[in-house]
């Protein structure tokens, strides 16, 4: 059975782009400008002898002719598959039809919607560039609650005078020779009448904790890792025991939306756990004695590698403080999960972003602690240590999640940590950047997208070490 080809828009564009009328294409093609009128609606389907006719008489390509819409309905699909416009048309039939009935417009929306997307991504790389001299753009209303509370966390000291206060106090008040987890869970049943269970993965299969309020119990899951449930012990302490400190310190972020604030109560209330667990005082003490060795100090500690790297970046009580660490979490896919640092996160100068670094590099060496010397282009060296980190207990034929982290400081505090010890003698150091997009190194290797603030070295007879060569 022979396929009906409706073609008009084609149709009229091939007129139009001739510079004929209706009558004068009627008269070349033997049929009648009514007729012609009736095929370019969609009205009436393109006859084989009509096809071959248009091909002869005007060297139109008779695939182009029959096609959907010249490629036009693929490049609709690509468009209407994005997330803004997802669920505005219901099927392919209706974006074959606008591109076959109305083909100029068709390209108009796709070089509309390239242009949307190259302008989108300028204003990201923008937006990055701002943020790395320490700016910000001021139309921030449509960050997600999450980023609101991130940026307020990653741009100040990771301190908070008054839970370190009410942490130090309600630690000291725990009784003597109870280990950290057991005098939690003596103040949850003296204090407010809870009792602590873990249950199995098949009773609570989605959730870390539940608290019951009608049987006053507060249920851990067993795929947590022991440091993971006692730290579930110390924030529920501290969002109990604390609740005014956590407040006011809450308060201070300035935070605009509600659903930001809530989330930025969780990461308080999991900062005042750290608290809890690791005294500011006595983990001060037990850091420079022991020259900040992350594995001393979660054994002395009974935590987490992740916790007491986490702890180190708040070392920075203004009278007492320790090194001033930095600490950057980020998973297999390279999206960064959180920064924190004693002095606020130095995006402007280390960035974090630079895929030589060794947090990138961990990955390949689940476990293995890496040290490094990192210089940036400006000159500012740092010592950084990456190791990689394991998520809560995978079922059998689960991917486990895996993340790694990076706590580093400036290099001259260098001789004050064990981490040292690990740094070539020869002085070498990795040279890295703070993101592609905004460094200059040239023959970088490593290079992944090109600098937006250099002209591309588009020459043909000389191609440098770079994917990306610039001038």
């Amino acid at each position: 059975m022979e396929r009906k080809v409706f073609a008009g828009g084609r149709v009229r564009r091939v007129r139009q782009g001739l510079g004929l009328t209706q009558t004068a294409m009627a008269g070349a093609l033997g049929i009648s400008p009514s007729y012609l009128n009736l095929i370019e609606r969609n009205q009436r389907p393109l006859t084989v002898q009509l096809l071959l006719k248009l091909a002869s008489t005007y060297k139109v390509d008779l695939d182009a002719l029959q096609g959907e819409g010249g490629g036009l309905a693929a490049q609709l699909r690509e468009i209407f598959a994005d997330p803004l416009l997802a669920g505005e048309i219901p099927g392919d039939q209706e974006i074959v039809e606008v591109a076959e009935a109305a083909p100029n417009a068709a390209l108009a929306t796709v070089k509309l919607y390239r242009a949307y997307r190259e302008q989108a991504a300028r204003l990201s790389d923008l937006a990055t560039l701002l943020a790395s001299e320490g700016r910000e753009m001021a139309a921030t209303g449509s960050r997600m609650p999450i980023d609101e509370v991130r940026q307020s966390l990653e741009r100040r000291p990771n301190f908070f005078a008054r839970i370190e206060d009410a942490a130090e106090t309600l630690a000291k008040n725990f009784a003597s020779g109870d280990d950290t987890p057991s005098a939690l869970r003596a103040w949850l049943k003296a204090e407010r009448g809870i009792t602590v269970r873990t249950l199995p993965t098949h009773v609570m299969p989605d959730l870390r904790r539940r608290y019951d309020r009608h049987s006053m119990r507060l249920f851990l899951s067993e795929r947590l890792s022991p440091f993971d449930r006692n730290r579930e012990l110390a924030m529920e302490v501290a969002l109990l025991s604390m609740t005014a400190e956590i407040d006011a310190e809450l308060d201070g972020l300035v935070l605009q939306t509600a659903e930001a604030r809530r989330i930025a109560r969780f990461e308080l209330a999991r900062y005042a756990a750290h608290a809890l667990l690791m005294p500011y005082g006595s983990f001060l003490a037990a850091a420079m004695r022991a020259r900040y060795d992350i594995d001393i100090l979660r054994s002395r500690f009974d935590v987490s590698f992740e916790q007491a790297a986490s702890r180190l970046t708040s070392l920075c009580r203004p009278e007492v403080a320790g090194i001033p660490f930095f600490l950057m979490e980020m998973d297999h896919a390279g999206n960064v999960v959180r920064r924190a640092g004693a002095q606020g996160f130095p995006q402007s100068r280390f960035g974090g972003h630079c895929p030589k670094l060794g947090i990138h590099s961990a990955f390949a060496e689940p476990g293995r602690i890496l040290v490094d010397r990192v210089e940036l282009p400006e000159g500012d060296v740092f010592l950084t240590v990456s190791r990689t980190l394991e998520g809560p207990q995978a079922d059998f034929g689960e991917r486990i999640r895996r993340t790694a982290i990076l706590i580093g400081c400036d290099l001259r505090f260098s001789g004050d940590v064990a981490y040292a010890n690990a740094l070539p003698a020869t002085g070498f150091a990795v040279a890295a950047g703070p993101a592609c997009r905004i460094c200059e190194r040239k023959a970088c290797l490593s290079r992944a997208e090109p600098p937006i603030t250099r002209p591309l070295g588009l020459d043909e007879m000389v191609t440098g070490l770079s994917a990306f060569d610039f001038q």
